[in-house]
């Protein structure tokens, strides 16, 4: 018996070593499942809008923690971009959902960057800042947001 007969036989009824058939698309288990629900003609679970909307707002409320303002910050805005510093688990994807939320525009590009933290010393010791995550959000044509009003 080889190291790989266990994966090529199976045994049967009367102990006697047998080939396995294919695998075809779709396992027993999935294919009696389908048919089951093709014969209830139910519909497959859906989530609830409560549970949809918690896991919206929970994105939405954190991918965002502050405009970044700087003088290149602020030349972009004469362009239709704004800068902001996002949690490093941030999408593209929860930037422009929370862009959307928080100032009702719709973004129409969002570049997100890594920054490391630089190294720093303090006479003899040395440390390093944080790595933080930068988004640049692009907006259309004509619109803007406020990102001075809170600063």
């Amino acid at each position: 018996m080889g190291i790989f007969d266990k994966i090529k036989y199976k045994k049967d009824e009367k102990g006697e070593m047998v080939e396995k058939a294919e695998k075809s698309e779709m396992s027993q288990v999935e294919t009696n499942a389908a048919e089951i629900e093709k014969a209830a003609n139910v519909a497959p679970k859906q989530e609830s809008a409560k549970n949809k909307m918690s896991k919206e707002v929970t994105v939405m409320s954190g991918a965002i923690l502050r405009p970044v303002i700087t003088e290149k910050s602020a030349h972009l805005a004469t362009e239709n971009k704004y800068v902001f510093q996002v949690r490093p688990e941030a999408t593209r994807v929860d930037v422009k959902v929370a862009i959307k939320s928080m100032y009702g525009v719709a973004p129409v590009k969002v570049q997100i960057m890594n920054k490391i933290g630089k190294k720093i010393r303090f006479g003899r010791r040395e440390g390093k800042r944080k790595d933080w995550k930068k988004a640049t959000v692009t907006l259309p044509e004509g619109s803007s947001i406020n990102v001075y009003e809170g600063v």
